[in-house]
């Protein structure tokens, strides 16, 4: 399966969160971190957390962040 990056964020707490909101819309996501397996989180904030998808489901994925970052 062919996976693109839906949303990066500054911590894997805002990510999960996301990945939970998508899941909520049917829309399989997981959270990507380069932060050496948790023993260096300050790269979450230098690298960012990638939310990551199917490719297929990007641009919908995309729009459900963006309205709900909207709703704020």
């Amino acid at each position: 399966m062919n996976t693109a990056v839906a949303a990066r964020v500054t911590s894997t707490i805002e990510a999960q969160l996301i990945v939970g909101m998508l899941e909520a819309n049917g829309i399989a996501a997981a959270v990507s971190a380069d932060d050496a397996g948790g023993f260096d989180p300050q790269l979450q904030v230098t690298q960012g957390v990638r939310v990551m998808v199917a490719a297929e489901d990007v641009e919908e994925a995309r729009e459900l962040i963006e309205d709900a970052s909207a709703d704020g």
